[in-house]
């Protein structure tokens, strides 16, 4: 019996320690190499150049010297063969521009949530009319912010290579004037071992 009893203590050790794993964490910065596919180290250098560009173009730099225009930010259209969260891009990029302290958005994603809100403190009957945020007065956006991420991507039976570029662009909405346009490139290579791997 005891001997039952020891040989299924191990044999439960010995599962629950192969189904066991490993978790870290790690710096959010760091450089990520694990695939050639778009991945976060790509997502931060994208954001860093389009904000760095976009901040010391002369044009821009002189007028956010005088005060914040609104910009919004519209859909970056995803043209490579990846799925990728292209807003996670947009996010951090608005996320910089305001920390800047030089631009002021307006978060189109969130307008329904706003617009009810509003008939609700205004239209309900619920929401004393003294206190309720009035209709019709909310900013409108001076700029529109917009891009492309597209690929290429080609294989050799031992080398994938993919191409990326990213276009960003900011369009005056009265005139259609497009006021400054930016790209990143970025190359990856994968070279596939003599096994294989």
């Amino acid at each position: 019996m005891k001997l039952k009893l020891a040989i299924i203590a191990a044999v439960t050790l010995s599962i629950s320690a192969c189904g066991g794993s490993n978790v870290q964490y790690g710096d959010a910065t760091a450089i990520e190499t694990t695939t050639v596919d778009f991945g976060s180290t790509d997502l931060q250098s994208i954001a860093e150049k389009m904000v760095g560009d976009m901040l010391v173009f002369p044009p821009i730099a002189q007028t956010t010297s005088q005060r914040r225009p609104i910009l919004f930010v519209d859909n970056i259209r995803n043209k490579t063969t990846e799925h990728i969260d292209t807003e996670s891009i947009t996010d951090t990029i608005q996320s910089k521009l305001i920390n800047s302290g030089r631009f002021r958005f307006v978060d189109m994603t969130a307008m329904r949530a706003a617009k009810d809100q509003l008939d609700y403190q205004n239209k309900s009957g619920m929401v004393d009319q003294n206190r309720a945020m009035s209709i019709g007065k909310q900013y409108g956006a001076e700029y529109m912010l917009y891009g492309n991420l597209s690929s290429i991507v080609k294989r050799s039976s031992s080398t994938k290579d993919v191409y990326y570029k990213f276009t960003l662009k900011l369009m005056h909405l009265e005139s259609g004037i497009l006021e400054w346009s930016g790209e990143k490139e970025i190359r990856k290579t994968r070279e596939k071992s003599l096994f294989g791997v």
